[in-house]
Formats: C-alpha cells, structure tokens, sequence
C-alpha cells in the first residue's frame, strides 16, 4: 500500500515501516524540558452519570450541529414561527419575495423547463418507461420540492443515472419485459419509488444521513463514469436504428448486440443522429468555452427536438425507418396509489431497487445543492435535504412519478440562469403543466434517435478525467476503489459494480480500524518537541527510551495486532546493535481518542511482558474517556501507578531520565 505523509508524523494506510537506523542522541536536558519538580499531573474528566453520557453521545451523533439552539429563550410565538421556518423553508424566503427576485426566478425557471421536457421525456424512455411519466416527474415533485426543500439552486427532475438503475434493476428481476406487460412494469417502479421515498425521508428524520457517507467521492467518481458509459452504450439502439436489442447493461453483451445486428442499422436514423450529436455537443462546448452563453447548451435540447420533429414531419421520415414516439395524451399526472403493488411476489424487488436507487439518488441531491451552496455562500441542511427529497419521492409515488432528484446537469443550467429561490422551480413546473395540458400532440414526431442523442450529450459531464487522475496522484487505494466501481458496473452491471466499490470501501475502513497507524517518535534537537522519526530526519531517538504512538482508537478489533506490533518493536529495540540499554517503553495517547474493556486489558496485559523484560511501561497524555476507564480499572487492582502517567512526552522524559541517574550507582 502506499500513502502520502502528514503533518502530524505517520503515514496514511496501515504499513510498518522498519526501524530508522538513525542517530542516537542524549535525552534532553532538564532546562529544556519542564524540571522533575513541576511534572503535571494527569486529570481525568469532571464525574458524569451514565444517563449524561449517553445523553451527550446521542446528541453528538444524530444532532451534532444542535438545530435547536436558536430556540432557547425565546418566546412561544417565536418559537412557533421558528419551527415552521425549520419544518418549511420556503417560509423563511416567501415574506420577503419581491418582484427583482421573481424576474430572476421567472427567467430560471423557463430556461430550465427546456430542459427539463427533452429529459423528462429521454430519461423514462432509460427507464423503459412511457415518456409521459418523465413529464409528470417533472411537474409534481418541483412543487413539492420549492416547500420543504433548503436549496435555492436544485433543480428537480429525473435524472440519467436513477433512471438507468431503476430500469436495469426491474426489467433485470422481473419475468416480464416493459414491452410484454407495461402496466406491470410502471406499477413496480412507482412501488420502488415509495420506498425510495420512505427510506430518504427516514434518514432526514432520524437525522441518519451518515449513512450515505459511504459513498465516497471516488465510489461515485467512478459509478458515475461507468453508468455514463453504459448509458451512452445504450443509446446505439436509437442512434443506429437497431430494432432487436439486448435488454442486458454490460459492455460485452451490448457491443455484440450492436454487431450482431448490423443488418439493421438504418443509415438515415444514423445520418439524423450524427448531425443532432455534432450540434449538440458543439453547443456544449460553446458553454463551457464561454459561460456567459450557457444558455446555448440549455436550449439546444428543446431546439433540437423542435428542429427534429419539423423535419420528420416534413419529409415523413416516419416511413423511411426513423422511429417516433407516437401518440402521446395530454392531461396531467394521474393518482396512482391504486397502481402501488405489495404483492409479496414482487415486493422484495420493489424495495430493493427503491433501496439502491433512494440512496444514490440522495446522495446526488445533497451533493449538487450543498455544491451550490457553497458557491453562494448560504447553508444547505442535509437532513431537511433528505426529508424533502423523501417527501418528494413519496407523493410523487402516489401521482404518477419515478424517483426524482436535483441533477447536476439541470441544477447547473439553474443556476446559471440567476435563480434566487426555490420558485425557479414552480416556475419549471407550471411550464410542464402547460405543456402536459396543450402541447403533447407536438411530439408525435419527435424521432427516438434525437431524444438518444440528448441522452448521450447530457451524461458525458458525468465522466470527470481531471478528477480521477487527480485521486490517482493523492491516493492510490481510493483510486483502485474508483476503478472497481467503473469496471464493476461496466463489465458486470450497474448494482453489482456499486456494490462491489462499497464493499472495497469499507473494507478499506475495517483495515483502517484493525490495522492502525503505530509510529516510533524522536526528539527534535534543542526543543521539546517529538515527531515521527521516519518523516523527520531531525527527530532522533532518545537512548534508554522506546517512544510508541498510536493514532486511532483502541478496541476489540485492533487490540490482537497492536500488542504484536508492540512486542516485536520492543524486541527490535531490546537486540538492536549500537543503541544503548532500552529501559522505559513511553506510550503516547494523545492521539487516542477512545477505548474499551479490550484496549484496557491490552494496556494491563503489555506490562507483563515489559516487566519480565527489566522494562518499565509509561503512559502519556491519555484523553479523558481513557483516563477515565484507565482509573476505573486501577481501583481494585492498581496496574498504573501515578509515576506511571505523565501529561507530556517531554516530562515523561525528563523525571524518569532523573530517577534512572539517581538510581545510578
């Protein structure tokens, strides 16, 4: 494994390095160090009972920023007020609307809806779903969404990568295609939506958001770029005209799908493609050559399939092998918890394929509002994020929409556009509803080729190079963790590939925890200080002293490999040639931030060995909760004597440097 090192001595992973054969140098002088009269004693921690304690742990881990604070000492009413202003965002930026921030707003919300309506439509087609359904999750959740949401710039919508989930996952499961049996198939993905909604509103409010920490950067760096990849594969079926092709999302079976049926492909499908992809990337690429045109790259989608369907209908390419959407109805979203489906034949599916897609499209929300946020200066909380997004996905189940979320791409698009609230998004969606209720029979003709190509524009922003090679040149293990997850969903498929990359990770963080970093210090010439003597040269070591840290938390699961190390540098140091007689093994707890009965009895154990050995164990500086446990496992038995505990590695030193020359003869 390899790692950088840190300012704080150590290297990160959990190698050993070997001994330094280093400079030995004398132990620092008293004057330098604080005299052995005026050693420090080590304190434990004000008394506290077991209720207080775990009242305090309880806060800190579901309530660490305290969002109630602001309301103590404050009357009634305003506390009332507060609560709404914290339960629905919106009320704190609705008082003060003005007309300024509405035309700013009102320009965000049209740009946006035209992209909003050339996705929606692409992306329930990702999903084998009827492109009506993208519309109405483009209409209902961003009402929704502009109420409880804290994100002035997300955007809500479907997204690429939910909507390319959600259809693998249930057309993979089910016996029956969306073809076959299409009424089957929406009920089970507005099903998978509920429980998508329920899981990502449970997060927010048992305030469990830590859960989607593991998804780290580079696990989602390289999902994502994966996904784009198979989301484009994908699209070859429109682009080339392929009638007949595979239902299955790795690489090898979609490439000899593609080739296989190479008696299909319809060259004026691919002549319509080709021009439509170089016009939309070439506007892309105007937007992101010069932002200030970014309106160019939002329009292009709409523009395209205006441009599309005029010509299909004009020349009848209909009858010339370009497939069309066809007939769709106007009309808006339908209620649909009649159609949610708890047949126990199904049901595990549902809410598996909810469960993957809830947590990767939450993720993708909280991350793209607090992104903004930050560009904003303004603060995005992540768990009235998750209720909302949850909120969102719940009603939309029940009005005839697939899971949504704030996408990027359109949250970008957002905020380009000088968005200032949330009403951008009632904006967007009042647009839909007009183009629910009137427009439809405009999109007879809009060609399947256009939509893939939009589809295919739209998820290349997704493949991030810049930011893989630069996890390559900081960490080589997070970047072998974003390999696997590309490859995984690549070459296997989407679920498995996350899957896999989760499993990396966290195995990773289980190695981090067994295995702890454990370092050798020295000490600096001419000062009190102590510093890893494999990061600095100038740290050497002091004769008769073997100086350990650890730096991580001692329990069950490192206890076995920690007094192993521990053993066998003491016999390095015991045998080592050309180092004077080691005599006091120094253990440094600065770094520690917690213990249990397993590290305790570790820490008792160890002096066994070092006392066999003429050795004498000192501990230095350990925290409170240590110090604490440490005096309750001294009160019947004694293990640690006050000269054992010292608050500084330099009077550690210094006292016991003074005793051993006094005990000299």
């Amino acid at each position: 494994m390899e790692g950088t090192s840190h300012a704080y001595g150590g290297h990160n992973g959990s190698e050993i390095l070997p001994p330094r054969q280093g400079m030995v140098v004398g132990a620092p002088r008293p004057a330098e160090v604080s005299p052995v009269g005026m050693v420090h004693k080590v304190m434990a921690q004000p008394a506290q009972s077991t209720a207080s304690k775990m009242k305090g742990k309880v806060k800190e881990t579901f309530f660490p920023d305290d969002p109630f604070r602001s309301f103590k000492g404050q009357p009634l009413r305003k506390k009332w007020l507060m609560a709404a202003k914290y339960l629905l965002p919106s009320v704190e930026w609705v008082p003060g609307y003005s007309l300024s921030l509405f035309r700013s707003d009102l320009i965000a919300g049209f740009t946006i809806a035209s992209v909003a309506i050339p996705q929606g439509i692409s992306y329930a087609k990702l999903a084998d779903l009827p492109p009506i359904i993208g519309l109405y999750s483009s209409f209902v959740p961003p009402l929704v969404y502009a109420v409880l949401g804290s994100s002035h710039d997300l955007a809500v919508g479907p997204t690429s990568i939910t909507s390319l989930i959600m259809g693998s996952m249930l057309q993979k499961a089910v016996l029956v295609s969306p073809t076959a049996e299409p009424a089957l198939f929406v009920q089970l993905a507005f099903t998978s939506t509920l429980f998508a909604g329920l899981l990502q509103a449970s997060l927010g409010i048992l305030r469990l958001g830590f859960i989607i920490d593991f998804l780290s950067k580079a696990t989602l760096l390289g999902f994502m770029a994966g996904a784009a990849i198979i989301v484009s594969l994908q699209q070859l079926k429109e682009l080339l005209g392929i009638i007949h092709f595979t239902d299955k999302m790795d690489l090898v079976d979609v490439m000899a799908s593609v080739f296989q049926h190479t008696d299909e492909w319809s060259w004026q499908t691919i002549l319509m493609g080709a021009c439509f992809l170089v016009l939309l990337l070439s506007a892309r690429h105007v937007s992101m050559r010069w932002p200030k045109f970014f309106w160019i790259s939002a329009c292009a989608p709409l523009v395209s399939i205006i441009m599309s369907t005029v010509l299909v209908f004009i020349f009848k390419a209909e009858n010339h092998g370009i497939s069309v959407i066809g007939h769709i109805k106007c009309g808006l979203n339908h209620l649909s918890w009649d159609k949610l489906l708890f047949d126990p034949k199904y049901l595990g599916l549902a809410m598996k394929t909810g469960l993957v897609t809830g947590i990767i499209s939450l993720t993708e929300g909280v991350a793209v509002g607090r992104t903004f946020a930050s560009i904003k200066d303004y603060q995005v909380d992540g768990n009235k994020e998750m209720m909302a997004i949850g909120l969102m996905n719940i009603v939309g189940s029940c009005t005839s929409c697939y899971v949504t979320t704030g996408g990027f791409s359109r949250s970008a698009v957002n905020h380009n556009a000088g968005c200032k609230t949330a009403m951008s998004n009632v904006i967007m969606a009042l647009t839909v509803m007009v183009t629910l209720l009137f427009l439809m029979p405009l999109f007879v003709y809009t060609p399947n080729v256009v939509l893939g190509a939009i589809i295919t524009v739209a998820v290349v922003g997704l493949i991030d190079v810049p930011a893989a090679y630069h996890i390559w040149k900081m960490d080589k293990m997070d970047f072998l963790v974003c390999l696997c997850a590309f490859a995984g969903v690549i070459f296997i498929s989407v679920e498995e590939g996350l899957a896999i990359a989760v499993g990396i990770s966290i195995f990773r963080v289980l190695m981090q925890i067994t295995r702890p970093r454990m370092i050798i210090q020295g000490n600096i010439k001419g000062t009190d200080i102590y510093r890893n003597i494999h990061q600095y040269e100038e740290a050497q070591r002091v004769p008769g002293f073997l100086i350990l840290t650890v730096e991580a938390p001692i329990n069950f699961a490192n206890t076995n490999y920690l007094n192993e190390r521990t053993k066998r540098w003491i016999e390095d140091e015991s045998f080592s040639r050309n180092k004077s007689e080691l005599r006091f093994v120094i253990f440094d707890l600065s770094a520690v931030p917690a213990i249990d009965t397993s590290g305790i009895a570790f820490l008792v154990d160890l002096k066994k060995p070092t006392e066999k050995l003429g050795l004498e164990l000192v501990l230095v500086n350990p925290t409170g909760e240590v110090m604490e446990k440490i005096q309750r496992a001294n009160d019947p038995h004694n293990h640690f004597r006050p000269d054992c505990l010292y608050l500084t590695i330099g009077e550690a030193i210094a006292s016991l440097s003074g005793e051993a020359n006094m005990a000299t003869p």
